[in-house]
């Protein structure tokens, strides 16, 4: 076989290959930037359990606070990456030299996720993600605050393309380098909490019954700071919320805990106990039907408590 198509046979292998059989396919994204501890612990943590196929598409720099602002990438500018995790002057998209599957985008979250989803997931995972995870954020998102959040916005923008998604966000840690998750801090403790969370929250989702979420859906989940009883993902209980305060919508909630009224993620990830909210939201930012709160509460209710 001449030697260019001997090339493109096996290029095309390799890319057929890269998406393993069988393996849910994860997009993992962010607002906080690609290089960050949080982002790093969670893919690390998954990739351990060698039970998934990842890609990583998550922005250059710290986007925070720029909730579903969308433009395309451009060249980075002479100071790098964050924490010089890319050269100045880089291309617009980057991956890091030893594992493609580690992506930057010089622009928004939402940018970022569209990217990957568009663009590197086939060549990534061999074709589209089967669930996007975006975070674990620094800092929280619940209430008002998911409209602003740039890891809610690119969860949603996930959602309006198909594709299910999650916005997770914890209280504590520090916008540190992935490079400082070998050394104990406050901030490692965090990370590694974090991600053994969103691990069990996202085994649970995949182990009910297909559809992951329904159409339209995203998971806003908010974790309290792992401080005092909190330091190991053990002591914290998921609790089935909705993001804005009853006043704010006139229906019912999905009946459960014996009520048909939820609690705010506000008021539950504010109260003592460990207790991480789990609000089910639409791609629009809002609180969905009794309905479809039903179906994820029935979904993930082998991990749900009452409190």
């Amino acid at each position: 076989m001449h030697l260019l198509r001997l090339q493109v046979v096996v290029a095309a292998a390799l890319v057929s290959l890269s998406g393993v059989s069988g393996q849910t396919k994860l997009l993992l994204t962010n607002d906080d930037g690609w290089a960050v501890g949080h982002i790093r612990a969670f893919f690390n943590l998954l990739d351990s359990t060698k039970a998934f196929s990842l890609l990583l598409s998550a922005p250059a720099q710290n986007e925070s606070g720029t909730g579903s602002l969308d433009l395309p990438a451009g060249k980075v500018g002479s100071g790098g990456c964050e924490f010089s995790s890319c050269p100045g002057g880089a291309p617009a998209e980057g991956s890091d030299p030893t594992d493609a599957r580690l992506n930057y985008v010089n622009s928004y979250p939402v940018t970022s996720v569209k990217f990957g989803i568009q663009t590197l997931a086939s060549k990534v995972l061999g074709g589209k993600p089967d669930l996007v995870l975006s975070g674990p954020n620094v800092g929280g998102n619940t209430g008002v605050a998911t409209f602003f959040s740039g890891t809610v916005g690119a969860a949603t923008e996930a959602a309006k393309e198909g594709i299910p998604a999650l916005a997770i966000s914890g209280a504590s840690g520090s916008q540190v380098s992935f490079t400082t998750l070998s050394t104990p801090s406050d901030s490692t403790t965090a990370s590694n909490v974090y991600a053994a969370l969103s691990i069990q929250l996202t085994q649970a989702l995949l182990a009910s019954p297909s559809p992951i979420l329904p159409n339209n859906t995203v998971l806003n989940v908010n974790y309290p700071a792992t401080t005092g009883a909190c330091t190991s993902a053990s002591a914290f209980k998921f609790v089935l919320t909705r993001i804005y305060d009853a006043t704010i919508f006139s229906g019912p909630d999905a009946s459960w805990c014996g009520v048909t009224r939820l609690p705010t993620e506000t008021n539950i990830v504010g109260r003592a106990g460990c207790l991480a909210s789990v609000s089910v939201m639409g791609s629009n930012k809002l609180d969905v039907s009794a309905a479809t709160q039903q179906i994820v509460a029935q979904k993930l209710s082998n991990i749900l408590s009452c409190v």
